[in-house]
C-alpha cells in the first residue's frame, strides 16, 4: 500500500527518529534549533545518495538508508567532530509503499544508533527522476579545532583506518557476478565484499584521536589515490605510498593474489568511507595506541614528501601507474 500523504509519511516514519534531541519539536514545526555545546563549533557537511549512482534500485530500503547516512557521518569523523544531528531531503519519483518506508526508517534508526546521530528535520517531495536522499549532517568539536586537509607537512606519516578496496570489489561483483569464480572467492568472502559495498561502516570511534593527533585528515570516499591527491595538493606537498602496506581484508587479499591488476581497483575504486590521516612521527605511537584501545585498526601506509604529486610504489619498488585516480561525477557522467 502506498503512503497516504506527506504528513503521514513524516509523522509515522520520520518523527520517531528525532527522539531525544531537543529542538526538533517532533518535526511539527518548519525549522529546528541545533545547538553545539558551549565552546564548540558546529561542523556541517552535505552529501546526496542517488539511485543508479550510489545504490541500485533493487537494494533494500534498510541498506539505502544506512549508506545515505554513513557517507555523511564519514566526513564528520574525518574532521574530528562528534556526530550530532542531520537534516534529510527525500525526493521520490513515486510515493513509496508503507513497507518500503518502514524498512527505510528502520535502516536509519539502526544507523543513528551505530553512529550516535539523530534526525532533526528535512523535506520530502515527489519529482521526476531517480530516488534521491540528500543529507546535511552536523557535528561539533572544540572551537577552532577542525582538522582540515590543507594543514599537513612533509615528513608526516600517512595512516588509514580499517581495510581498503572491499567496497569497490563488492561493486565489481554486484555488476559482474561471473567474477566470483574468476577471483576464486569463497561464499563468505563474496558476502563480505558485497556487504562492505551495501553498508559502509565509518570508524566512529576514531574521531577524538583524529582531533588530538592528526595534522590533516579527510575521509576516503572517491578512492585513496584521488583523496590523497586532494590532501597533498591542498597542503602544497606530495605523497608516497607503499602498496604492500595497504591494509586488505582476507577477501580482498585473496582476490588480489588471483588478479594482481585489481590493485588499481583497490587504490582508485572508492566507497571505502575510511579515514586518511597525516600524523607527525612524534605523535604516531600515541595515535596508534589510542586507536587500538578504541577498537579501530590503523595502518601506516606511507608519508608526505616535499615533491608534489602522489606516488604508489609496489612491493618490488616499481611505480604503479593508474589510468583513473578515483571517482568523479562529471568525468563519469554519460
Amino acid at each position: 500500500m502506498a503512503i497516504k500523504s506527506e504528513f503521514d509519511l513524516i509523522q509515522t516514519y520520520l518523527a520517531p527518529l528525532t527522539r531525544g534531541l531537543p529542538g526538533t519539536f517532533g518535526l511539527a514545526d518548519d525549522a529546528a534549533v541545533i545547538c553545539a555545546p558551549i565552546g564548540h563549533d558546529l561542523v556541517v557537511t552535505t552529501d546526496a545518495a542517488a539511485e543508479g549512482v550510489h545504490f541500485f534500485s533493487n537494494d533494500s530500503a534498510r541498506d539505502i538508508a544506512w549508506k545515505a547516512l554513513a557517507i555523511n557521518v564519514s566526513d564528520l569523523i574525518a574532521k574530528g567532530a562528534t556526530p550530532l544531528s542531520y537534516q534529510m531531503a527525500l525526493s521520490f519519483p513515486e510515493a513509496p509503499s508503507d513497507m518500503w518506508m518502514a524498512d527505510f526508517a528502520a535502516g536509519l534508526d539502526a544507523a543513528q544508533t551505530a553512529f550516535g546521530i539523530t534526525l532533526s528535520g528535512g523535506d520530502t517531495d515527489k519529482r521526476p527522476g531517480p530516488l534521491t536522499i540528500t543529507i546535511t549532517a552536523f557535528g561539533h568539536l572544540p572551537s577552532g579545532r577542525m582538522v582540515r586537509r590543507s594543514t599537513a607537512s612533509a615528513g608526516d606519516w600517512l595512516y588509514v583506518t580499517g581495510t581498503l578496496g572491499d567496497s569497490a570489489l563488492g561493486l565489481q561483483l554486484r555488476l559482474h557476478p561471473d567474477l566470483v569464480p574468476v577471483f576464486g572467492l569463497e561464499d563468505e568472502q563474496t558476502k563480505h565484499l558485497l556487504q562492505r559495498y551495501l553498508k559502509p561502516l565509518p570508524p566512529v570511534n576514531i574521531h577524538p584521536f583524529v582531533l588530538d593527533y592528526a595534522s590533516a585528515a579527510m575521509d576516503i570516499s572517491d578512492g585513496l589515490a584521488q583523496d590523497l591527491g586532494k590532501l597533498a595538493a591542498a597542503s602544497g606537498i606530495g605523497a608516497q605510498i607503499e602498496t604492500a602496506r595497504i591494509p586488505l581484508s582476507r577477501a580482498a587479499a585473496f582476490a588480489l593474489a588471483k588478479r594482481p591488476h585489481l590493485i588499481s581497483v583497490i587504490l582508485a575504486g572508492g566507497d571505502d568511507y575510511e579515514v586518511l590521516a597525516a600524523i607527525a612521527p612524534a605523535n604516531a605511537a600515541a595515535f596508534e595506541a589510542a586507536a587500538t584501545k578504541s577498537g579501530v585498526a590503523v595502518t601506516q601506509v606511507g608519508e608526505l614528501i616535499p615533491k608534489s604529486g602522489v606516488q604508489f610504489i609496489s612491493g618490488s619498488g616499481e611505480l604503479i601507474s593508474l589510468d583513473v585516480s578515483g571517482w568523479d561525477h562529471f568525468r563519469h557522467a554519460k
